[in-house]
């Protein structure tokens, strides 16, 4: 890895905004003047302030890209970077990956100012204290030089300890540390001091010169690869200080600098909180959004990378923003509508399918039409969803399963039904579930992130809309416990055998709010008394002669038959 060594003078007048800039995917400049302060105390000391890293963009390449300024008068209640006018740069450009925040701070110290609020706003600027003779405390965080942000110059030559403020930006005026030197000598001439204090002035404003005219301390690695995912890896890792760079920061990022009308960085997190605070509440991220924006606009490739948001595909985003928003906030109301949750959903961008085919269909309130064909349709939606999570549909090759499902529902000629069918035959999906899925559904135990799905399937015509459901054990868990069991004397054998189904699908059953409040702690043979004529064969209850808890093996036994045959034949 080789290096190119510059000079701060050289970097900060010819370079910077001349023909280096920063890409969208930096964040904003976040030093404060300490910060400043200290950074040019380490400069003057000598120390190395590490390395930079410049991404090189081919002339005819730097169209392709949104570049902006580094900031140079710091206000911090505009802390915005200014879009680069690239159209008059007639050569290869450099975009700062890493380095930012120095090269900013340099700019400010040398050619800019720092506004800030303290009582009052104060526009100050960098100055250093050329009265104040270098210190070496044994406080590693205390400055050696006396570097200040201060709203104007004071020279004070009647003190013990006079003050001689310098404004830092005035040293580019010259081109030799000689000329500087006789500068400020002539400054100094007609000021009462101590001699000493003025040859430390002469020595200061030569080491400054030094420092920022012969050394280089500018040391820039050169990155020349135009394949923008890779840059962007690069930079995530060579920012990994504080909080922690997330891809779909620099997503956001990209989409901010490049959306003409509105901004990105507020549409997506306000959307993002929108769709979370649905129902009881989802945990979706703005990588969900962003891949939805992708998935959602016609034309786009679907892969969730940053060379996918170039400039003409992000203003067709944009363009596609209200109908993204609506049909993904509708997938979402639809699947909440059928008791799905954040827990349950255990792969979120099962929702994509669903929310490009509600953009498809274009129906205003779908998901509260009260139409008998649209109410079926959506049945056929929540079955397909559990089947897909259950079957685990999304666990790999997510975009080439994502792809697939696009090109079926925007190829679909009539889109009065969502297509299952079309869908499953073309990922090799089979509805219906072989004996050994069947064996392990039956397994899964209460409260889990897959039984919800699973009870939802033994319910093909229950109407979903208004109502919560809640899992409820059909005889109750409290008398599971070894104690209850043993009181009614059964062996350890038998208590085994009761204590290994009780908490498994085959003893649980969807009830809505009221039902499953009345039913309570009821022992079973007692409830089922009170329920009307359709409820056994509602909640796939099996015909035995007794419902008493010691017929509960007998209870299971029944209830696996049904069960079991409901799912070898499941069909959409």
């Amino acid at each position: 890895m080789s290096y190119t060594s510059k000079t701060i003078s050289e970097t900060i007048i010819d370079y910077v905004n001349r023909n280096t800039f920063l890409p969208a995917i930096q964040r904003e400049y976040v030093w404060n003047t300490y910060s400043i302060e200290k950074l040019f105390d380490s400069i003057m000391c000598g120390y190395p302030i590490s390395s930079f890293l410049f991404w090189k963009i081919r002339e005819e390449k730097k169209k392709d890209w949104v570049a902006y300024q580094f900031v140079t008068d710091f206000d911090k209640t505009d802390p915005h970077n200014e879009e680069a006018n690239l159209s008059g740069v007639n050569q290869d450009i450099y975009l700062v990956l890493d380095g930012q925040q120095r090269l900013t701070s340099l700019l400010i110290g040398l050619k800019g100012s720092y506004s800030f609020f303290y009582y009052r706003w104060r526009k100050t600027r960098l100055y250093l204290n050329l009265f104040k003779k270098p210190t070496n405390g044994d406080n590693p965080e205390e400055l050696t030089y006396q570097f200040q942000f201060r709203e104007n110059d004071f020279i004070n030559a009647n003190d013990s300890t006079p003050q001689y403020w310098y404004l830092v930006s005035n040293i580019l005026d010259f081109n030799t540390a000689s000329a500087a030197r006789k500068d400020i000598r002539e400054k100094l001439s007609n000021i009462s001091v101590d001699s000493s204090f003025k040859e430390n002035a002469v020595e200061l404003i030569e080491e400054l010169h030094s420092r920022l005219f012969t050394e280089k301390f500018i040391n820039i690695y050169e990155e020349k690869s135009q394949e923008y995912d890779k840059v962007v890896e690069i930079f995530i890792r060579t920012n990994t200080g504080g909080v922690k760079l997330e891809y779909s920061d620099i997503l956001l990022s990209t989409a901010t600098a490049k959306w003409k009308n509105l901004n990105a960085r507020k549409e997506i997190y306000s959307f993002t909180d929108e769709i979370n605070s649905i129902g009881n509440g989802y945990s979706f991220g703005k990588d969900f959004v962003l891949k939805g924006c992708l998935y959602l606009t016609d034309h786009l490739p679907i892969q969730y990378k940053v060379g996918n948001f170039t400039q003409s595909n992000l203003e067709l985003i944009e363009e596609n923003w209200t109908n993204i928003q609506t049909s993904i906030s509708d997938s979402v109301k639809l699947i909440n509508k059928f008791g799905f949750n954040d827990k349950n959903l255990v792969a979120k961008l099962v929702l994509l399918p669903i929310a490009l085919y509600l953009k498809k269909v274009n129906k205003s309130n779908y998901v509260n039409s009260t139409n008998a064909e649209d109410i079926k349709n959506q049945l056929r939606i929540q079955k397909w969803v559990a089947i897909a999570l259950l079957k685990n549909m999304f666990g790999s090759s997510t975009d080439n399963t994502l792809k697939s499902i696009q090109d079926i529902i925007l190829n679909q000629t009539n889109s009065e039904n969502f297509p299952c069918s079309e869908i499953n035959q073309k990922l090799n999906v089979i509805s219906s579930f072989s004996k050994d899925e069947i064996d392990n559904i039956l397994r899964y135990s209460y409260g889990t992130k897959y039984s919800y799905l699973i009870l939802s399937l033994f319910y093909p015509n229950r109407d979903w809309k208004d109502c919560r459901f809640s899992e409820d054990h059909i005889f109750p868990k409290s008398e599971f416990t070894e104690a209850k069991l043993r009181k009614r004397g059964y062996n350890s054998d038998k208590i085994k055998l009761y204590q290994t189904y009780y908490n498994t699908i085959l003893n649980l059953q969807l009830l809505d709010e009221t039902e499953n409040k009345e039913k309570s702690a009821k022992p079973f043979n007692e409830w089922i008394k009170t329920r009307d004529d359709n409820f056994k064969k509602r909640h796939s209850i099996p015909i035995i002669a007794s419902y008493d808890f010691d017929s509960f093996i007998e209870f299971i036994n029944g209830r696996k038959k049904l069960l079991s045959n409901f799912l070898e034949n499941l069909t959409i």
